[in-house]
């Protein structure tokens, strides 16, 4: 659902970026990086990175992928990663139709296993982002996943409306048709999701509680206009930081900008420099509008005073 594979733009975080932030990382005492893409796996060195950072001895390296390139990159990531998160859009006809690739879903088995046959305990969980090709599939999607052998599965709402991603500007009226639902198939979201609520298995293999599957139903009649939004519960202004692969730190994925590593600023500086600052005390979460169409927020506890990485490679 991003717009990230549509540049022709090479932009990557390079091995000099990151060795410039290393300090930076370690007095912020950063306890988790995630990178995700577009497509890391396809980052020209994103092994170094990895290793760069797990040099570090305490940071959990996460890796979300769409797992077309599984199979090729089974060993370094057994080796440079601590958990993969796949993007899995539903059963074999459903997730190929909606990555517009022939052959995804048995890539994405053929990699798995792959991975499983090197490291049998080596965690890949699924992401499913529901959308209109998708929403009566969720109970499919969870068979599908323990199919694929995969140790979990979560459930989130399409970005409908922001301008994140990649996007320069938020999805046109036609685009967001495409993706969203109507009142009638929100109800048949609905429907679906209490089937999968009612499962057993749903309780330890979902991720996500009922009540937050439920809002995923909300969120669609939210952006029909038929219920009023309200923001998730979120601390991630105050406990992460994302930067993207021209540099930009934002607060979220969702917010603008609060700083550029290219500006030779330290991440630490950034995160406590007087933009970041002014964010974050004005920040009402319930009242904000872009946090009130949120579908991603991050509610972190942290171990100790820190802050989880994510990094667009």
């Amino acid at each position: 659902m991003c717009d990230i594979w549509k540049t022709t733009e090479v932009r990557e975080l390079t091995e000099s970026d990151l060795e410039r932030q290393i300090e930076s990382i370690r007095r912020l005492r950063v306890q988790w990086i995630v990178f995700s893409g577009g497509e890391p796996m396809m980052h020209s060195n994103l092994w170094r990175l990895c290793t760069l950072i797990r040099s570090e001895g305490n940071i959990r390296v996460t890796l979300l992928t769409s797992g077309l390139l599984l199979s090729r990159n089974a060993g370094p990531i057994v080796e440079h990663v601590d958990d993969v998160i796949v993007s899995l859009d539903g059963p074999l006809v459903v997730h190929d139709s909606i990555r517009g690739v022939p052959g995804a879903f048995q890539l994405l088995s053929n990699g798995v296993n792959q991975i499983r046959a090197l490291s049998p305990r080596f965690p890949v969980a699924g992401r499913c982002t529901v959308q209109r090709g998708n929403f009566r599939q969720l109970l499919a999607t969870m068979d599908a996943a323990a199919a694929l052998r995969l140790n979990s599965i979560s459930f989130l709402a399409a970005d409908l409306e922001s301008s994140a991603f990649n996007r320069p500007f938020a999805w046109p009226a036609e685009k967001r048709a495409q993706v969203g639902l109507d009142s009638a198939e929100v109800s048949a979201l609905e429907a679906e999701i209490e089937a999968l609520i009612a499962r057993g298995e749903c309780r330890s293999f979902v991720l996500e509680s009922p009540a937050k599957l439920r809002r995923i139903a909300r969120h669609f009649r939210a952006h029909l206009q038929e219920i009023a939004p309200v923001a998730p519960l979120c601390n991630a202004p105050w406990n992460s930081a994302v930067v993207d692969a021209d540099g930009s730190v934002r607060p979220c994925f969702f917010h603008r900008p609060i700083g550029n590593l290219n500006s030779g600023q330290p991440l630490e500086e950034i995160l406590n420099g007087p933009q970041a600052i002014a964010f974050r005390e004005s920040l009402n979460v319930p009242r904000n509008p872009v946090c009130q169409k949120c579908v991603c927020s991050l509610r972190w506890t942290p171990k100790s005073s820190s802050v989880p990485f994510r990094a667009s490679a």
